[in-house]
């Protein structure tokens, strides 16, 4: 039995009007298709193994130098994006803060070429903090483009958008993986000359997240229509946002089944965001993988991604956005204690005993020069495998669920709480990893600190109604 309408009219979008065309919903879905290679590319598969293991030149201490980096960023995302989210309400267009935000998340991108192997203290610092910046540009230019999804499609239709929006950017990963491979990592000679002593092949994916996001954020701007001017300016609808934004905190007590619901994502998401941020790094310092392992690591885990995501979209329609984001939190968190389960004692010497499932220990052959070699690394691919599988739906469901419970009079600015959802507390997350991989001397350590994110997310979760709430009077 498909999922019951909670709002009535099904023809309709939520904001009352009838949903965008099939060109505005898809070229809408594209934003995930352009932003995706930065997250596949620089802050998963690529860049950030590459920053722990070539830049800083020592796993852990990289791993523990790119927690702090992304807790910075999740602490400035997390004072920032409700403010956003009630600026964007008051003003109304959402695509020129798109377009600067997007902007400056590719000025940062193309920076990263500068990170060169070895790199002094102070360049670490510089290359850090434009990792930082396109987080930030990618992070607060999303926060607007969700608060354009409630207008776009009938209300019974919002899950299949999004999870087709997320499969779309699983897609571009993958595509954006596979060029990289074939074209720079695998070529003894890659394109354009460049010289994989100097791992210019492994800097180069900064440069090119950022022309993919220009060619690709095109059609948003083109083709999918915006809400109209308020006649506000910049500067009056900040105040004006900023006055509304601080009325809703104050009365948050008429939206206690909402903000339920964005603690709980809080917490998962911190849990899902950090897998995926630590996952990469964790493979190259646990295993030895080298950047053509890692991206046919991630190229495998995109597809199952993707395939996640559409199925989560339609289950998301037919069951409900609570019971999906459930199964998907359940699901991430049996793949990520089988990630901690695995132990690896050291990539050297002719023999290693290794451990899979914490208990079962068993004399493992060193790691030949094929890939997936070890029973150890073939467990590792099938939990992660299953980190991709749950890892779309959980996001996209999320991101149905708040629209299907916030107040269609303030969806913009629960769309900007929301971002702070996804990063009030992501600062503690990668803060957790960092400090405990630091104080244990352990990749592993760090890593299982995130199974308290994911089991807390979920315990939250469960008491959550699927109901919308209303405008408070007191607000009206």
């Amino acid at each position: 039995m498909a999922v019951q309408d909670l709002d009535g009219e099904a023809g309709l979008t939520i904001t009352g009007q009838a949903p965008a065309p099939r060109l505005g919903q898809f070229s809408w879905a594209l934003f995930d298709w352009a932003n995706q290679p930065y997250f596949t590319l620089v802050t998963t598969f690529i860049f950030a193994p590459y920053f722990t293991s070539h830049v800083v030149g020592d796993a852990i201490r990289g791993q523990e130098l790119w927690g702090y980096g992304q807790a910075v960023a999740g602490l400035c995302i997390a004072l920032l994006s409700p403010v956003m989210g009630a600026m964007a309400d008051a003003s109304g267009p959402r695509k020129p803060w798109i377009v600067l935000f997007q902007s400056l998340c590719v000025l940062a991108c193309a920076g990263l070429w500068l990170a060169l192997p070895g790199a002094a203290s102070q360049d670490l610092l510089l290359i850090l903090g434009l990792v930082v910046l396109a987080s930030l540009g990618a992070e607060f230019a999303t926060v607007f483009n969700n608060a354009m999804l409630p207008s776009l499609a009938a209300r019974a239709k919002l899950g299949r958008l999004s999870g087709r929006a997320w499969a779309l950017g699983y897609l571009g990963g993958l595509i954006s993986l596979g060029f990289i491979l074939g074209g720079f990592s695998l070529p003894e000679v890659p394109l354009f000359g460049l010289d994989k002593a100097a791992h210019e092949h492994d800097r180069m994916v900064g440069p090119f997240s950022a022309v993919w996001m220009i060619i690709f954020i095109l059609p948003l701007l083109l083709f999918t229509p915006d809400a109209p001017p308020s006649g506000m300016g910049k500067r009056q609808a900040a105040r004006h946002g900023l006055g509304q934004l601080k009325a809703t905190l104050r009365e948050v007590r008429h939206y206690r089944n909402v903000m339920l619901f964005l603690v709980a994502r809080m917490i998962y998401f911190d849990g899902l965001s950090a897998v995926f941020a630590f996952g990469g790094i964790y493979a190259a310092g646990s295993f030895g993988w080298t950047t053509t392992n890692l991206g046919i690591f991630g190229i495998i885990l995109t597809i199952f991604a993707a395939v996640g995501a559409v199925v989560g979209g339609w289950l998301d329609d037919r069951i409900g956005s609570k019971k999906t984001i459930i199964l998907a939190v359940i699901g991430l968190i049996v793949a990520t204690a089988g990630i901690v389960s695995i132990t690896v004692e050291g990539l050297g010497g002719a023999e290693r005993h290794d451990t899979i499932l914490f208990v079962i220990h068993y004399a493992q052959a060193a790691p030949g020069e094929g890939m997936f070699t070890t029973l150890a690394e073939q467990m590792f691919l099938l939990f992660g495998i299953m980190i991709g599988i749950f890892g779309g739906p959980a996001q996209a469901a999320s991101r149905t669920m708040l629209s299907r419970l916030a107040p269609v009079e303030k969806i913009g600015e629960f769309y900007g709480l929301y971002a702070l959802s996804g990063k009030a507390t992501a600062f503690i997350a990668p803060f957790a990893v960092a400090a405990v991989t630091g104080l244990a001397g352990s990749q592993r350590a760090g890593i299982a600190v995130i199974l308290v994110f994911l089991i807390a997310g979920l315990l939250l979760m469960l008491p959550v109604r699927e109901e919308r709430a209303q405008l408070s009077k007191t607000l009206t």
